[in-house]
């Protein structure tokens, strides 16, 4: 597995988290990065997560704003968790970091979703990022 990919991981991981505990997701991010200090192996993968949560803090509007317009019939509350986490993260990827190509970062959440979430999700998350991909031109 890549550094990359462990780092998405990680910032699904810290996503996932803020959103079931219900806490902002920066008190998480605090937290990671207090674990990231006493485990170096894992700091490869810590730069990018953090690089990818800090990039969905600043523009979650705009990524949010995104994901509603190519849901098609789905709000942002009604969709899992697991699956709100990976759109944001591919939002992301695909709007705010010009060093992922589109489809890698297609491929990464599409990846994510069938290993972690419903049997639908993979298509959806698929579809969705392939349109805001689209949209970009």
């Amino acid at each position: 597995m890549s550094a990359r990919t462990k780092a998405r991981k990680r910032a699904l991981d810290m996503l996932y988290s803020a959103d079931m505990r219900q806490v902002p997701v920066e008190q998480v991010l605090v937290a990671e990065a207090e674990r990231a200090v006493n485990e170096p192996e894992r700091q490869a993968s810590w730069l990018y997560a953090r690089e990818i949560v800090d990039g969905i803090v600043d523009h979650r509007d705009e990524i949010d704003e995104l994901i509603t317009t190519h849901s098609r019939g789905w709000t942002l509350e009604r969709m899992p968790a697991v699956d709100r986490a990976l759109l944001r993260i591919g939002v992301w990827e695909i709007v705010y970091n010009d060093e992922v190509p589109d489809p890698v970062a297609i491929s990464e959440a599409v990846e994510a979703a069938t290993v972690l979430s419903t049997d639908d999700s993979a298509g959806f998350v698929n579809g969705l990022l392939a349109a805001v991909s689209h949209a970009k031109g």
